[in-house]
């Protein structure tokens, strides 16, 4: 890996001024600066990277827990829709099964997300568990084994939001890891081009302690299809580091820690006694410390640019630079087409229900110098890169 470039690291002040002013204007202002666009997309292609990730479109447009825009999340039909659209890489988040194997559920409570409330034969599974700090009540992956998982079907997570997915309700069942793996693997066969994932452990720490840990099984299969090595087309992430750092001591795959909000701490660091928050990580001495076991990190695009009391994008702060000053890519989440999800200054109308400026967004985004972005709706994400691109 190597280093940003010592001009770019000049221009990183005032730039950050500029795009400022622009953020804080009419959105309509801030799809200016065609010449800068094309030179911060020319100036991301010689970023510091991995190894076969380098072969990526910058900005790399990531397929959000597949198209969710559009499809239940984690579900194939989501995820062929994402790289039919085009994404350039496509996510799993992965939970345990009570019989250790991997699944693709966003969280372990599939309340929202299956049809298990529905099913008198799972009432009794119903319970209250503690998460990382916080109590849910509803039915737990963990309290399930796969053959009875594989009998509910998926659903829209959020059906007063996105009301046309709720058509798909009930079409698809809740895929494997390995079944991912195999998708992959027979849909790059088909398109002569190997298929990217971006795969995330979630919650660690508590599997862990539940005797199911994630990042064993997870190198297990990844080296059961030669897809855990520096070159493979799989990036995998987490928001606790030493899940970041465990798997680095099983496989070279390209590794990215995920970052929340600013005052906030991964849950290793609470169990742990760490008293560091994100804040801390962010600075330049936390991005190192990131950079010895990890290629990129994947803060949410408030640590990019933060919003203001009312909602507005405010002016960007340094991480950007800091993050490609230690040799880090930035792959932050996650931008949605809906009102409810966009910057304020970038809705359209009253109803957050409604598809805002998007575009809009994205650029301002885009300008930054971020090397990714992860998106529901990749199409827009697809369209957005495209016209930064040709400025």
């Amino acid at each position: 890996m190597g280093t940003q470039a010592p001009d770019e690291q000049g221009r990183g002040t005032g730039r950050r001024a500029l795009l400022g002013a622009a953020v804080l204007g009419a959105s309509g202002a801030v799809l200016g600066l065609p010449g800068a666009a094309r030179a911060e997309s020319a100036a991301a292609e010689q970023r510091p990277g991995g190894e076969g990730y380098k072969s990526l479109p910058v900005p790399t447009v990531i397929g959000h827990r597949g198209a969710s825009g559009y499809r239940p999340e984690h579900t194939f039909g989501s995820y062929q829709l994402a790289l039919d659209l085009g994404a350039d890489v496509i996510e799993q988040d992965l939970v345990p099964t009570k019989d250790g194997h991997l699944v693709c559920r966003h969280e372990n409570d599939i309340t929202a997300t299956t049809d298990v409330a529905a099913r008198p034969e799972f009432a009794d599974r119903k319970t209250t568990k503690s998460v990382d700090g916080t109590s849910f009540t509803g039915w737990f992956t963990e309290d399930f084994t796969l053959a009875e998982l594989k009998t509910l079907r998926a659903k829209e997570r959020i059906p007063g939001t996105r009301q046309r997915n709720t058509l798909y309700d009930g079409r698809w069942d809740v895929p494997t890891f390995e079944e991912v793996l195999r998708w992959a693997a027979r849909e790059s066969r088909k398109r002569g081009k190997e298929v990217w994932l971006h795969v995330e452990t979630k919650h660690p720490t508590y599997f862990r302690k539940l005797g199911l840990g994630l990042e064993e099984p997870l190198a297990k299969l990844l080296r059961k299809y030669g897809k855990h090595t520096k070159n493979a087309p799989v990036f995998l992430q987490s928001f606790e580091p030493s899940s970041i750092q465990r798997l680095n001591k099983l496989v070279d795959n390209p590794l990215v820690v995920l970052l929340s909000s600013a005052n906030s701490r991964p849950w290793d660091f609470v169990q742990a006694g760490d008293p560091r928050t994100v804040a801390d990580l962010v600075k330049p001495e936390g991005l190192a410390w990131i950079a010895s076991y990890a290629q990129g990190i994947g803060p949410t695009l408030d640590l990019i640019i933060p919003r203001d009391a009312s909602g507005n994008l405010t002016t960007p702060t340094t991480l950007v630079d800091d993050a490609h000053d230690a040799g880090l890519i930035l792959h932050p989440y996650t931008m949605r087409n809906e009102n409810t999800f966009l910057p304020a200054n970038f809705r359209k109308g009253t109803d957050p229900n409604a598809y805002g400026d998007a575009f809009g967004a994205f650029q301002v985004y885009f300008k930054t110098g971020i090397d990714g972005i992860f998106t529901d709706n990749p199409d827009t994400g697809l369209l957005a890169r495209e016209d930064f691109v040709n400025g």
